[in-house]
């Protein structure tokens, strides 16, 4: 059975092939979404990845004159120009981008730094707003075009040790709201893709600061935080029944809806967070969330001079 947010849109045959840009392929969605478009011969692909993921994509993937893979480093103003003069010489341009690239530090916001805080804006929002920046003007002038923003269940709600990486996905969100009007007058749409707990080892690969590396034995007022927290995480990916590859064909189902709405919550959590926000009075919301969580009522307890 098709969710209920595509059962009125309407699908139409392409006529040309649209030009793809999908951000963040070494791995995990990216990488997904980028074996499945190598399929789809009726788009002209451009992946991208960091230069110390380049030849991992050249062993899977074969270029032809309609499947490309581009050096990018979503923080860098100069890839990003680069990449788009680039397709802009062989193409004429980008129909559809795929803002995928993205990182996650976990850590209390009183162990982060401002070092630490800039990347993670950099990557998760200002990276993607730059790539915006540059894909508009052409589908402006050809009067149509696709930004897809993989945001998260992270930018619905914030969880604790996450607090960085929310804030970035819940820039992208904002920003990604008011560019729906902004894009509307011109035929372009915008979609956030917002996963929750996903069936991968992504977990592994998040950043942590020097006061949240594990090999310090979280000991402290926030060790309880993150000696609970992070198997917590693991056990919840580990029992989600939605992979990367169930991911990337909701994607390109985006890709190919006409009038794609705004947010397509992508997991099961991220469907029952994306009522539950919109239910639940606000004065109760934090609270029961805070039950939930593994437990939290003894958090930091011989660390507390919480007043009764």
């Amino acid at each position: 059975m098709k969710p209920l947010l595509y059962l009125f849109k309407r699908k139409t045959p392409q006529n040309y092939k649209p030009v793809v840009l999908v951000t963040g392929c070494s791995s995990g969605i990216g990488l997904a979404v980028a074996h499945l478009l190598y399929k789809h011969t009726e788009y002209r692909v451009v992946i991208t990845a960091r230069e110390k993921s380049l030849e991992k994509l050249r062993r899977e993937f074969s270029e032809d004159e309609r499947f490309i893979i581009h050096k990018l480093d979503v923080i860098s103003e100069a890839d990003r120009v680069r990449l788009f003069n680039d397709i802009q010489k062989q193409w004429g341009g980008v129909d559809i981008l795929i803002n995928n690239a993205g990182i996650s530090y976990r850590s209390v916001i009183e162990h982060m730094t401002e070092k630490d805080e800039e990347l993670q804006m950099a990557t998760n929002y200002f990276g993607p707003m730059g790539m915006i920046r540059l894909a508009l003007p052409h589908m402006r002038e050809t009067g149509r075009g696709k930004i897809i923003n993989i945001s998260s269940v992270s930018g619905m709600l914030a969880m604790p040790t996450m607090a960085s990486y929310s804030a970035s996905k819940y820039a992208l969100e904002g920003a990604s709201e008011s560019l729906w009007y902004e894009t509307r007058p011109f035929g372009i749409t915008i979609t956030l893709v917002q996963p929750g707990f996903i069936h991968s080892n992504s977990f592994r690969n998040v950043y942590h600061t020097e006061m949240s590396e594990p090999s310090r034995n979280w000991s402290g007022p926030y060790a309880d935080f993150y000696q609970h927290m992070t198997p917590f995480i693991e056990k919840m990916m580990n029992m989600s029944l939605t992979t990367p590859e169930k991911i990337a064909k909701q994607i390109v189902k985006v890709m190919k809806t006409e009038h794609p709405p705004l947010w397509v919550p992508a997991t099961l959590d991220a469907k029952l967070f994306y009522y539950f926000r919109r239910l639940l009075p606000r004065r109760l919301l934090l609270p029961v969330l805070y039950w939930f969580l593994p437990n939290a009522k003894n958090w930091s307890k011989n660390y507390s001079h919480r007043r009764s």
